[in-house]
């Protein structure tokens, strides 16, 4: 694990209960040693700070994606920044976390961060698959029970965005983040027609597998 920040205490604090948990862990001050320390230290995943003294945060993740496309980011922002954060969902990182923020739930995020990134590497790296539900990214082909399903280009994105992050509740908001790549204001309901859309297409006559948490989004699982 690799720990980007600038505030020593923080970044001892983080480097310490990671130990705890089992990782091997990095830390760097900076954006430059951080991309220098990946290089060396090839981590499984990074904690990063999106204001540091040499380059933002969106710069270090790019570079790092440079070297590793599917390096899992998780980002540190301030409190009452919403900007940094849709920036960061918005340019690639896979998820984020506020400052003041809980050990526990920094850990429990990274380690599902992880374990997504290790059952990508598992299977094909263009395919996605939970349950009986296929997604070819090279081909864009779409599969359910082995029968094909046809989707447009909006529908294939939302549906890639859910089977990456499958049990995961995600919220309108990261679903417009990810999916639209900037922010509808007030037309969130927009992800509610298209997730409409993808429900005739991929649940039509089967067990559901895209459901609604109300108050907090939607989330795709395997067919019961």
């Amino acid at each position: 694990m690799l720990v980007v920040d600038d505030e020593p205490t923080l970044a001892e604090l983080l480097s310490m209960a990671l130990r705890y948990e089992g990782w091997e862990v990095r830390s760097a001050a900076d954006g430059g040693s951080a991309v220098r320390t990946a290089r060396e230290f090839r981590p499984d995943a990074v904690v990063l700070d999106m204001m540091l003294p040499d380059f933002d945060g969106l710069q270090v993740l790019r570079k790092l994606r440079a070297d590793a496309p599917e390096l899992p980011v998780l980002f540190l922002t301030a409190k009452d920044s919403v900007e940094d954060r849709v920036a960061g969902l918005t340019a690639g990182g896979d998820d984020y976390v506020t400052k003041p923020f809980s050990i526990e739930e920094l850990v429990a995020r990274l380690r599902a961060l992880v374990r997504r990134s290790v059952r990508a590497e598992s299977q094909s790296e263009s395919m996605l698959v939970v349950g009986d539900l296929v997604l070819e990214e090279d081909s864009r082909e779409v599969r359910r029970g082995g029968h094909s399903i046809e989707l447009t280009a909006t529908e294939f994105e939302l549906l890639r965005y859910l089977m990456r992050n499958p049990r995961r509740v995600l919220s309108k908001r990261q679903i417009l983040d990810r999916v639209w790549n900037y922010d509808f204001g007030g037309q969130a309901n927009v992800v509610e027609l298209y997730i409409s859309y993808l429900r005739k297409k991929i649940d039509a006559g089967r067990v559901p597998m895209i459901h609604t948490m109300r108050g907090a989004g939607y989330v795709l699982k395997p067919a019961a």
